[in-house]
């Protein structure tokens, strides 16, 4: 899919979801809910540098008939000190040996109003030679959009992606705490044309809740995302009480909301 081209985008399952369970047991979970795809997180399912695990996951996924969507990685930007997270050839590998057309990374450890402008530099820097690794590699890159980083922010996201300068290199989208619908749907119109895939979640503060009570922000959302150039995957994110039974209930209202929208 190129990006900005309509298109209808598909329903999946962010595997840190479930971290508990193995990622055979997410895989027959995503398929059972009738969802087309998961995003497979490096912290637990598919560790950065395991490439047998990787491997083994992308059977898996295969064998449940299901799509890797992108592999969320915990790589960020701007870190110095050696070990201070994984490192980023071990990422990219981890990809490629999982069948991820996509990896997903963050901006930095801290929010867009207290992050020095010679740390910013290095965060823009470190992603434009990221994202021309990936390139090489046939990978695309997408930043999580998440408080405490320099996507906190649209107008901070947006500016980033402008000094990174790297083509490659777009944005996921999820709406953050302590703001309104209307102030969220403002921030998704302003990044729509930069995005690539959405975080799919409803909460009530802290609480997570049943998505479908989300209905009337979250049908707004998908035609926001859509006017565009439609994101490629809607990608749900927790369930209530983290109750592997739960995502039946959630991944029906996403794809209803898909179908309606569609």
């Amino acid at each position: 899919m190129a990006y900005g081209e309509p298109t209808d985008p598909r329903a999946g399952l962010v595997s840190v979801t479930f971290r508990a369970l193995p990622p055979d047991r997410v895989a027959s979970l995503a398929a059972a809910a009738g969802l087309a795809g998961i995003e497979w997180g490096g912290d637990v399912h598919v560790p950065h540098g395991d490439l047998a695990a990787a491997r083994r996951v992308r059977r898996w996924t295969v064998d449940a008939g299901l799509a890797v969507a992108s592999y969320g990685s915990y790589w960020r930007a701007g870190d110095a000190a050696p070990g201070e997270g994984p490192d980023p050839d071990a990422v990219l590998s981890t990809a490629e040996a999982l069948g991820a057309p996509h990896v997903r990374v963050w901006a930095g450890r801290q929010g867009s109003a207290d992050c020095p402008e010679d740390l910013r530099r290095r965060i823009a820097e470190d992603l434009a030679a990221f994202a021309a690794s990936a390139a090489d590699r046939g990978l695309a890159v997408s930043l999580e959009y998440h408080g405490g980083t320099l996507t906190d922010t649209a107008a901070s996201a947006l500016r980033l992606l402008d000094e990174a300068g790297a083509p490659g290199l777009r944005l996921y989208w999820q709406p953050l705490g302590g703001r309104t619908p209307d102030e969220r749907a403002a921030d998704l119109a302003r990044v729509a044309p930069r995005l690539s895939n959405l975080h799919v979640y409803q909460w009530a503060g802290d609480e997570r809740r049943p998505l479908a009570e989300g209905g009337a922000e979250w049908t707004r959302y998908l035609r926001i995302a859509r006017g565009t150039g439609a994101p490629g995957w809607a990608l749900l994110e927790f369930v209530r009480g983290d109750d592997p039974a739960r995502l039946a209930e959630d991944a029906a209202a996403l794809r209803s909301w898909l179908e309606t929208e569609g």
